[in-house]
């Protein structure tokens, strides 16, 4: 059975940045596979066109440009915020501003955004709510463990259930 629209696939892989020899940016192995239901939406479209057509036991590596992926780094997204926007009945809670730490907000339309803490000055904090994975070229190296097809109540649903899935 290939990989495809409406399957279920377990894989095992490894992403770095650039290339096979990058920073390693995640690893998933064996024992808690990523076990996807292809076809919904839910991927980068270049992650799941390079995994199309593979079968159990194949084994994959491949590139996706930032501009592919999660797009440039865009400066436009960095913004410094007001102090008081942290403030839970007028205090910031200990640890919260501090630089490197992903805070949860929202955008205008009440959607969550998550930022990053940049800096933490008198006038306010800079936020970048650039995707983490902004601006890296991704390279994955893996291995398709196996395809099934979805059940009808997973297509419905659009996500995998049962073992690795949800609903467990």
């Amino acid at each position: 059975m290939k990989v495809g629209s409406n399957k279920v696939v377990s894989l095992i892989y490894e992403l770095r940045e650039d290339d096979a020899n990058g920073d390693l940016i995640q690893k998933v192995e064996k024992d808690s596979p990523f076990v996807h239901l292809f076809g919904v939406g839910s991927l980068l479209p270049a992650f799941e066109n390079a995994l199309e057509g593979l079968e159990a036991g194949a084994s994959f590596s491949f590139g996706i440009p930032a501009a592919e992926s999660y797009g440039e780094h865009n400066p436009e997204v960095i913004y410094t915020l007001e102090k008081s926007m942290f403030e839970i009945d007028g205090v910031v809670e200990e640890g919260l501003l501090e630089i490197g730490n992903q805070i949860t907000m929202q955008d205008q339309d009440g959607n969550p955004v998550d930022g990053i803490v940049l800096d933490v000055t008198d006038e306010g904090v800079v936020m970048d709510f650039n995707h983490p994975l902004a601006g890296i070229n991704l390279y994955f190296t893996g291995k398709i463990l196996e395809v099934r097809d979805a059940t009808a109540e997973e297509i419905a649903h659009g996500h995998v259930h049962g073992p690795h899935g949800h609903h467990h």
